[in-house]
């Protein structure tokens, strides 16, 4: 007998020198053996040593075969394991049930050994081929799943502004058109936010301080963001902007009001700042609803030409256009 991998056997017979010589048969073939007189036994070392074949008598001492084998097949450590009977009951009655029970085969006393011996052969190479499918399958489902998740990690790279860790400028032009193509499209609101002095900070406190400083404003900006529905995204150089559906102009004008006191909160120092001793931002708003087979190219126009108008007087300010 030619096995595809080392196997081991549990045999659950009170008379086990019946087996005497199928056991030397199975031992020449590299299969282990082991051995147990009751049923309670054999449930025990069948949850310990993990078998990967059970050969049980079916009239024992205490509980039979036939119970023997259901209790092995409820319990989820066991009942994986093939079970065949061997018994002197050979009736179709005795034999379904065996079947109902739970067994896989069913070899009839006094035995011959060329018959144990081939279903044995059979059921170690069913079982052994059935555990490496299962391998396969959840080896394949663990490829499927790490695939899934670089893919997800992928995506999110892609719409996502490293430095900042809010949106970038991909995913404000995909969100802004999608919002604005809305079946349902209602007022569209847009902040557009430019940190105030930003190159002066650069060349006084260095270009790490500066990355850290446009971290803490977008994070800042997005505590200032009220809806699920609302996005921020850094549009470029030390400008964000923020997209608010189903937003007026005069809840616009709150939001970028949070925003300015969330970043008054921080007290980030900018000692090169000619207007304070600590980073502000300007803000430039504007309100629109979507028409049909326009873009939203004028309300970013909006936006942008308030934000310049904020720079003009002063800056440090909100302005709507």
């Amino acid at each position: 007998m030619t096995e595809r991998m080392p196997a081991t056997i549990l045999i659950i017979d009170d008379t086990s020198t019946n087996l005497k010589v199928a056991v030397e048969h199975l031992r020449a073939a590299h299969v282990d053996i082991l051995t147990a007189r009751t049923g309670e036994a054999g449930i025990e070392r069948a949850c310990l040593a993990q078998p990967d074949l059970i050969l049980l008598d079916v009239q024992m001492p205490g509980i039979d075969g036939f119970e023997t084998c259901r209790r092995l097949k409820a319990d989820d450590r066991t009942k994986h394991i093939p079970v065949i009977f061997m018994t002197v009951l050979t009736t179709i009655e005795d034999k379904l049930h065996g079947f109902a029970a739970g067994g896989v085969d069913y070899v009839s006393k006094p035995f011959q050994i060329e018959e144990l011996l081939a279903r044995v052969h059979t059921h170690l190479t069913i079982y052994q081929l059935q555990r490496e499918l299962h391998t396969e399958i959840r080896n394949h489902q663990k490829t499927e799943a790490a695939l899934r998740k670089a893919n997800f990690e992928l995506e999110r790279l892609a719409v996502l502004d490293e430095l900042t860790q809010v949106a970038n400028r991909r995913r404000f032009d995909q969100y802004l058109q999608l919002q604005w193509q809305s079946p349902t499209p209602s007022i569209l609101s847009l902040l557009l936010c430019d940190i105030d002095y930003f190159k002066h900070y650069n060349d006084y406190y260095g270009h790490q301080r500066g990355d850290s400083c446009l971290h803490m404003i977008a994070q800042a900006i997005n505590r200032a963001v009220g809806h699920a529905a609302d996005l921020v995204a850094r549009y470029g150089g030390e400008e964000f902007a923020v997209i608010l559906p189903s937003t007026d102009l005069a809840g616009a004008l709150r939001v970028a009001e949070a925003i300015r006191s969330e970043i008054r909160t921080l007290a980030i120092a900018h000692a090169a700042s000619p207007i304070n001793n600590s980073v502000t931002i300007s803000i430039g708003a504007a309100s629109s609803t979507p028409v049909a087979a326009t873009t939203p190219v004028g309300l970013i126009h909006a936006a942008d030409s308030a934000l310049y108008a904020a720079k003009r007087q002063g800056r440090n300010c909100v302005i709507s256009g």
